[in-house]
């Protein structure tokens, strides 16, 4: 999806003997030297050119490959040449699509789940945010909810983990649970490993969730101002 982060594995370790190059559509978008005396990615490999722009990581020691932040004009078939005693080739396809926001309406007191549609994959390590603050996390047969005492205190209990299809459910929801929720997700194979990301917008009582969270910054700046103005006049 687009947005994603996804690493191409060469699977090998380098001896500081092969020269690794990777190419999409016959064109070198990365280079390293076994004795690491000449690497490049994107502009310094094709002088004038900035398609991938910093976007693009090698990895020294096996020359794997990481496009971070895809985004649809990254589809195409990438070649990984690696020239030793004996040369080898390989071929990556990569496609990607526009990720979808899922929205959800929902009235205070009622519960939600949030649900990715599949089942997990026992490898994979997910992490549920909200509004870019970490809630819950599955590493394996291990999960984690509200590590945080701010976030503890916040959701109390009314947070739940189903560890077949990564879905988190909130019940007795509130109205400062809307928001933006995200589920991390880091793929791991042998040829590839992917970051994906999938959004959530929650909105409570039929208000959007931007304007819910905007009232809330708005009513603790209200409320900060007000303790202000009361202690000013309590000096005077």
């Amino acid at each position: 999806m687009e947005g994603d982060s996804v690493t191409l594995h060469t699977k090998v370790e380098t001896n500081h003997q092969e020269s690794i190059k990777w190419y999409v559509s016959s064109i070198r978008i990365a280079q390293i030297d076994g004795d690491l005396h000449f690497n490049c990615t994107d502009i310094q490999c094709n002088e004038g050119t900035e398609r991938f722009r910093d976007r693009l990581k090698l990895d020294h020691r096996t020359g794997s490959l990481t496009i971070t932040n895809i985004t649809n004009t990254d589809s195409g078939e990438y070649k990984l040449k690696i020239s030793s005693s004996s040369d080898s080739e390989k071929i990556f396809s990569v496609s990607s699509d526009v990720p979808a926001t899922e929205p959800y309406e929902i009235k205070e007191g009622e519960s939600v789940t949030l649900d990715l549609g599949e089942i997990k994959n026992p490898n994979d390590v997910m992490m549920w945010y909200l509004n870019d603050t970490l809630i819950a996390e599955i590493t394996g047969d291990q999960s984690k909810i509200c590590t945080e005492d701010q976030c503890k205190e916040r959701f109390r209990d009314r947070l739940k983990l189903d560890h077949q299809t990564e879905s988190l459910t909130n019940t007795n929801i509130r109205i400062t649970d809307s928001g933006e929720y995200k589920l991390k997700i880091i793929i791991i194979s042998s040829e590839f490993s992917i970051t994906r990301v999938k959004r959530f917008s929650v909105s409570i009582n039929g208000v959007p969730a931007a304007a819910l969270a905007g009232g809330v910054v708005v009513a603790l700046l209200l409320v900060a101002a007000g303790v202000v103005y009361n202690k000013m006049s309590c000096n005077r």
